[in-house]
């Protein structure tokens, strides 16, 4: 099953790659659920039981055509954010770190930072911006003291998400501003809409990557997470209760700007393209801040 956020209703999509299309959610259950994506995930299993329910041909006569421009963020407002750093060992190298073992930096990215597949982004002035391509995780039931075998129960998808960074501010001192210098207006492009573990062969095992106006700067696959999902929901979860909606950025590969000889920044007229196997892309254009110039 997939669910995106199309105009800020909760819609269920169903298509080819290319030629997809979405049902209004509270239209196609007759007000049952509401038009809010966090209203679905505080009802994640009983919508998911009436979602196995419908027959898919029926309800095309009330679908139409998905507006990419109309479509956000597909947790766009979670009660928490968790953004895990140093999750894959190549590019906890390139960092200049040591591998984590017990687990790997968290820290948050603000909900004001959200929007959805297809965005413009502004370059803050003097900053230096960089991408990074992340699968991302949503919380569909909530999960305290979960164990590794319990976790993926606790998940209602999956999708593709940048964490975007403007380094400059990231790293200066005297202590590193992490949340801030990622959560700048459009740092944290998501979708395009949500996926549910059960449509992917292996969820612990999709290839990602992005380029810049055509030119390859990642490639992964999410098999190389130190920390994959289940074990990065449990761990967690025994320190915080993660509640339904909750947005987990799990973690870059290799290959950001930061971390290169010499170091290359985002700029201003580029084109980021992200992709996720099995989920989909997003495309980003940069722009210069008003009279940065």
């Amino acid at each position: 099953m997939r669910i995106a956020n199309i105009d800020n209703r909760a819609a269920l999509v169903f298509g080819s790659p290319g030629i997809e299309r979405a049902v209004d959610i509270a239209t196609a259950s007759l007000g049952r659920f509401g038009s809010t994506l966090s209203g679905i995930y505080e009802a994640w299993e009983g919508f998911t039981k009436w979602a196995a329910e419908q027959d898919i041909s029926a309800l095309a006569d009330d679908s139409f055509p998905i507006d990419r421009s109309a479509l956000g963020a597909p947790s766009p407002t979670p009660r928490q954010v968790f953004a895990v750093g140093l999750n894959y060992h190549a590019h906890a190298a390139e960092s200049g770190f040591e591998s984590p073992t017990h687990l790997p930096p968290v820290f948050t990215k603000y909900a004001s930072s959200f929007t959805g597949p297809d965005t413009e982004v502004i370059i803050p002035t003097g900053g230096h911006v960089d991408w990074e391509v992340e699968l991302v995780a949503v919380i569909g039931r909530e999960a305290s003291k979960v164990t590794e075998n319990d976790a993926w129960s606790h998940v209602a998808g999956l999708t593709a998400g940048q964490d975007i960074s403007e380094r400059v501010s990231q790293l200066r001192g005297p202590a590193p501003q992490f949340g801030l210098g990622k959560s700048f207006a459009g740092f944290s492009p998501q979708g395009p809409w949500l996926v549910t573990p059960d449509e992917f062969a292996d969820p612990d095992n999709l290839e990602l990557g992005c380029s810049i106006d055509g030119e390859e700067v990642q490639k992964g696959n999410t098999r190389e997470l130190i920390f994959p999902v289940a074990k990065l929901i449990s761990a967690l979860s025994h320190t915080v209760t993660l509640y339904p909606g909750d947005v987990i950025f799990t973690g870059t590969p290799a290959g950001v700007g930061v971390g290169r000889e010499p170091q290359r920044f985002l700029q201003a007229g580029e084109r980021l393209d992200s992709w996720i196997e099995s989920i989909g892309e997003l495309h980003q254009r940069f722009v210069a801040a008003p009279n940065s110039e």
